[in-house]
């Protein structure tokens, strides 16, 4: 008679600087389903795990800030691809973590994929919308225009996991921005697995580092690092907010919010092409019109 084989549980690791490293701390969590079983084991990210997060984003803004409009257009839409490829997966991830019927676990995952082609294409456009060209009393051309912020720290919400977090992501990064991304803290695993996706398309390591574990942990070095830029926090947590707005008052960090039901996340809301201003800074520039 045969023995019945252990089955070995998957370990998610954290996604940094384009890599997948343990957490420093050595520290993993359980994930459960809405059921209680247990479904994987996940990285427990550390403060040090941030910095490190931080400092590859910071290594990653020069170049991802310079690339055309066009090519970040074309890598956003390269991952909505990878995640089509990937979608029943997935729709896997999302049903056994969430307990979300397939139907509705496919039209996450559906919705998730339009969403960065819907972002994709404001890459180049946004600039030239919310560009302007300003009058002024002298023969001198005056112009404004959008660009990057910089390290972008973005919290996700724990419902829906993917959604979300992809809608969240994409307007960020869409204009130049690098971000590091905390995933949901009760359902972390599609977001771990969509870090996977991001590995293998074309997107530049160190412009998405995505951790897992205990918001609360992280939230008091998310808000005082001096080397973040903005926050966006998606998560809705009123004792969370207050933490970090609190802490973003050290170097004057943007803080904004994303309060959105579940259901909001699924509607037109979560696509606002106003949201990719929250994190961008205007420059002037003056140019003599010449004779």
């Amino acid at each position: 008679m045969s023995t019945p084989r252990l089955e070995v549980k998957k370990t998610y690791k954290l996604f940094i600087g384009g890599k997948f490293p343990r957490s420093e701390s050595g520290r993993y969590l359980p994930a459960h389903s809405v059921a209680g079983t247990h479904l994987d084991n996940y990285a427990h990210a550390s403060r040090k795990d941030f910095r490190d997060a931080v400092v590859a984003a910071r290594s990653a803004a020069g170049g991802w800030s310079r690339a055309t409009a066009y090519l970040r257009g074309q890598i956003l839409y390269r991952a909505a691809e990878m995640l089509q490829n990937r979608s029943g997966e997935l729709v896997s991830e999302i049903a056994r973590s969430t307990g979300a019927g397939p139907a509705k676990a496919r039209r996450e995952v559906s919705l998730a994929i339009d969403r960065l082609v819907h972002y994709a294409g404001w890459t180049d456009k946004f600039a030239q919308i919310f560009s302007s060209v300003n009058p002024v009393a002298s023969p001198h051309f005056n112009f404004t225009m959008p660009e990057p912020t910089g390290v972008v720290v973005v919290l996700a919400p724990d419902e829906p996991a993917l959604l979300a977090l992809v809608s969240l992501i994409a307007p960020v990064i869409l204009s130049g921005n690098t971000a590091v991304v905390i995933a949901s803290e009760t359902f972390p695993l599609p977001a771990a697995t969509f870090a996977e996706i991001l590995a293998t398309s074309d997107l530049p390591g160190g412009v998405v580092n995505l951790l897992t574990g205990q918001r609360t942990e992280l939230a008091p070095h998310l808000a005082t690092h001096m080397d973040v830029n903005a926050i966006v926090d998606g998560t809705g947590i009123a004792e969370l907010q207050t933490t970090l707005q609190g802490g973003s008052a050290v170097n004057l960090k943007r803080y904004t919010r994303r309060d959105l039901k579940a259901a909001d996340w699924f509607a037109d809301r979560a696509e606002d092409p106003y949201w990719i201003l929250d994190t961008v800074e205007y420059k002037t520039a003056w140019h003599p019109m010449g004779v």
